[in-house]
């Protein structure tokens, strides 16, 4: 059985029982260059238009040598664009976010929508190409190397909710949605068809999946009300599946929804979700028994390894243990691809990225 097939069988797009249960990881740029050197396998990048996204859909032939069941692409920065970083170290994304790199991830330092209070003010902004110059060029390159044995998705991340608040600011949005100022759901709506647009670019290129990204949760409830998302978010996302049902009826949709978000998961199921990721351990409403039991007939699971503590922290023993709990659970009869819950950051050895490899591969054999 080939990754392809692995993980089409995880997700119940075709019958049967995978041999094993798949895996997924992704890691920083520190990790890709050590294993790169260590492999002599090259670390190619795809610089993304949202900094960090980058390291979700790079150096896919380096993780397929490390073990990976899937191949992770997306929409490049244009070939026009160049980064011009100011006396800070800061600089303008392709989105015209002015940002700087954090600790860990990119932060936005000024919003170019923080100012917007109208629909005229959304219609105003100019969102990048889409058929930018190299916009696919990898994405293309990938489906046609990897096609054939490997589930190929397609990361569109950073998609409504959380490329609206990385427009207009966090605080600035979420209080605007209370108060249901004018340009909020016009936001919501240009967001949602600048990346429709970049999913059926990647449809039309050859991707099996479409991995939406926006986190609706915090570590102990959800960000925002129930019946907002409703209203606000929740019939954008339905139009976005039904767009891209309409150009590949059988493209898998992919929620990576961060933080406590069990409430919401029936109305993600409605809206069309098939796969959710990444399960963030350790929040409320999350844990394996009660995903599966309530949610395992609606959905494929990915994701469920904590990267926070355990594995920069936990044992050798504690990290067998979870990854044992998580296949056992999650992974009964399929319906999971084993994965840390985020990108694995510099804080994890080396040896213990080979290490949670190893050890999904000895205890996920059905």
């Amino acid at each position: 059985m080939n990754s392809r097939e692995r993980v089409l069988r995880a997700f119940g797009k075709i019958k049967g029982t995978p041999d094993r249960v798949p895996i997924q990881f992704e890691m920083c740029r520190q990790l890709y260059e050590h294993f790169a050197k260590e492999l002599e396998i090259p670390a190619t990048y795809t610089e993304n238009l949202y900094e960090d996204v980058t390291y979700r859909i790079s150096a896919n032939e380096l993780r397929l040598a490390m073990g990976c069941d899937v191949v992770v692409t997306g929409a490049s920065v244009s070939d026009n664009f160049k980064i011009k970083p100011n006396e800070k170290g800061q600089w303008y994304n392709e989105y015209k976010m002015l940002m700087r790199q954090g600790d860990i991830y990119v932060e936005v330092v000024d919003y170019p929508l923080a100012q917007a209070e109208t629909k005229a003010d959304i219609e105003a902004f100019s969102f990048p190409d889409v058929d930018a110059p190299g916009r696919f060029r990898d994405a293309e390159a990938l489906v046609k190397k990897y096609k054939n044995d490997y589930l190929i998705i397609g990361d569109i991340e950073v998609t409504v909710f959380s490329l609206a608040h990385q427009l207009a600011g966090m605080e600035k949005l979420l209080i605007d949605m209370m108060m249901q100022t004018e340009y909020v759901v016009p936001l919501f709506q240009a967001c949602a068809e600048f990346q429709t647009q970049i999913g059926l670019r990647l449809i039309e290129k050859g991707v099996d999946a479409l991995w939406f990204g926006d986190d609706f949760g915090t570590q102990q409830s959800l960000i925002m009300d129930p019946d907002t998302f409703r209203t606000q978010l929740k019939p954008i996302y339905s139009k976005m599946i039904e767009r891209f049902k309409q150009a590949n009826s059988s493209i898998i949709p992919i929620l990576h929804c961060d933080g406590a978000v069990a409430e919401l998961l029936n109305d993600i199921r409605e809206i069309g979700f098939e796969v959710f990721n990444p399960v963030q351990p350790g929040v409320p409403g999350h844990l394996p028994d009660d995903m599966k039991k309530g949610f395992g007939d609606k959905f494929a699971f990915w994701g469920a390894i904590d990267q926070q503590d355990l594995l920069p922290n936990g044992s050798d023993e504690e990290l067998e243990k979870d990854i044992i709990e998580k296949i056992k659970i999650l992974g009964k009869g399929g319906g999971y691809m084993i994965s840390p819950a985020h990108i694995i950051q510099n804080d994890v050895s080396p040896e213990r990225v080979l290490k949670f490899i190893q050890l999904c591969k000895k205890h996920g054999k059905y």
